[in-house]
């Protein structure tokens, strides 16, 4: 613990909070002293709250296990015991609205995982190898809800991390993208526990997500908009249609991706150049050596059979963006197939990510 942030976890007994508390365990800028859930589990140790339920691995860090449990509905509770805090909140979106501005309210900083706050304005969706400079925001934030320290910072959809960071590369080189149709395969887990019934899934495709196609289809504008004054500007393009499907697959979003790029014919560029840039994408996390970055953040598989889920999730420990089959499209321009790992990057880890360029950034000096 010495030298480091100490931290605490909103919603830490589901299953995303699980999954900070593990992947937090030994993390070598931040410690979890403190963890809060819903009022039937306030006043329990962690251990005793999460008896039955571990899903992350076989023990409970040591380090944790014996925290006592705070109601989360009480940001007094946090004050003087963490720094900031990472939000799994699961409740509807207006109460977790307001339970995390009133966290920041009270001088801590919320990094979240949740939905809630996405389309506030003045909150940046963050994925930091695309839009670090969103961070430009959070002191028009402060000053527009007379906020001192706090403040939120929210990570997207999960589904989006399988094509954001190509899409990006691809208009960072100079090849804007006008259309796109993404038609996902998504993992289980991303439901939650104990997610969809096991009848659904067995020997079956479920071919409706509930919100998940407009996610699919908006955040990403938000993602590539532009801070302006106080507050964040959507990008005009791309226009995306997707379809959003739930496969029986434990984790590992995948995403099969058809652009058309916003170019004269011959300003294109050709498959081989499409894959270069991808393999030499590099950006503001890799800059900084951010704890869990990865090395690199898309990686190109030329096999004809990848990426798999399988096979291809835990790329760069969860957090690189895998694609493959790149090739012609009759319709646009080119398609491909991309995978991501939908609650590491997707989830908690991606938010920790978040933390660490917002602590790189000094957002957290003096807490």
């Amino acid at each position: 613990m010495a030298g480091k942030i100490a931290v605490g976890v909103l919603g830490a007994t589901g299953m995303v909070g699980q999954r900070y508390i593990k992947l937090l365990e030994n993390h070598p800028w931040f410690a979890v002293t403190y963890v809060a859930a819903s009022p039937r589990s306030a006043g329990k140790s962690y251990r005793e709250a999460v008896e039955n339920r571990w899903l992350i691995g076989a023990d409970i860090p040591a380090a944790v296990a014996d925290l006592t449990v705070q109601d989360a509905n009480d940001p007094a509770r946090a004050v003087g015991n963490c720094a900031f805090v990472f939000s799994a909140l699961e409740m509807g979106k207006d109460a977790i609205k307001a339970l995390e501005e009133s966290y920041a309210a009270a001088g801590i900083p919320v990094v979240s995982n949740a939905s809630a706050n996405r389309w506030t304005d003045d909150v940046p969706m963050l994925i930091p190898e695309i839009n670090a400079a969103h961070l430009d925001i959070i002191r028009a934030q402060q000053k527009h809800h007379g906020w001192d320290k706090g403040f939120i910072a929210v990570k997207p959809n999960c589904s989006l991390q399988t094509y954001m960071m190509p899409l990006y590369a691809l208009q960072r080189a100079g090849y804007p993208v006008r259309r796109m149709v993404v038609t996902t395969l998504q993992a289980v887990s991303g439901a939650g526990y104990p997610g969809v019934p096991s009848f659904d899934m067995i020997d079956n495709i479920v071919p409706y997500i509930g919100g998940e196609e407009e996610k699919t289809e908006r955040e990403c504008l938000k993602i590539l908009g532009a801070v302006s004054g106080d507050r964040i500007v959507n990008a005009a393009a791309p226009l995306v249609s997707s379809t959003c499907t739930r496969v029986p697959v434990i984790d590992g979003h995948t995403a099969s991706v058809n652009l058309e790029f916003d170019l004269d014919g011959g300003k294109k560029p050709g498959l081989e150049e499409i894959i270069a840039i991808w393999e030499r994408f590099s950006s503001v996390p890799q800059e900084l050596r951010l704890p869990s970055a990865p090395e690199h953040p898309i990686v190109y598989r030329r096999e004809d059979n990848r990426p798999q889920p399988n096979r291809d999730r835990d790329t760069e420990k969860g957090m690189a963006c895998v694609l493959g089959r790149l090739r012609p499209c009759n319709v646009f321009d080119v398609k491909f197939v991309a995978l991501s790992h939908n609650t590491k990057r997707g989830a908690a880890l991606g938010g920790i990510l978040n933390a660490e360029l917002l602590k790189a950034n000094g957002f957290f000096d003096g807490l």
